[in-house]
């Protein structure tokens, strides 16, 4: 009996979470350890409502991990799916790329048999 294991992609969320500035800082800045919303709020210059909206993104990407203590939330990287991600760009980066007469059409593979 024959496996075949498929590699996992990455969720596309979390390369739309990555795709904002601030956000892409906001894991920069969960790096050393988890934070509270309070604490990752005071870091930047935007308004609660769009830290908290940042913050939604990165946990529909799968990027942090939320973990209520009292009445904090103290946030986290899940790094499980960045080393999932970070598999799946290198993969883009060490496949052997199409010859480009591989890439032509097939008519103009054709002509340039010909000639």
């Amino acid at each position: 009996m024959l496996i075949v294991q498929r590699r996992a992609r990455p969720p596309h969320g979390a390369f739309r979470a990555l795709a904002d500035r601030t956000r892409r800082d906001i894991v920069e800045f969960l790096r050393p350890g988890p934070r509270s919303s309070g604490e990752i709020a005071a870091q930047f210059h935007s308004s609660w409502p769009t830290i908290s909206r940042h913050l939604a993104v990165l946990r529909a990407g799968s990027l942090v991990i939320a973990e209520r203590r009292g009445q904090e939330i103290y946030y986290e990287l899940n790094t499980s799916v960045i080393q999932d991600l970070i598999q799946h760009l290198i993969g883009w980066v060490t496949t052997k790329p199409k010859t480009a007469a591989l890439r032509r059409p097939v008519a103009a593979r054709r002509r340039i048999q010909q000639a």
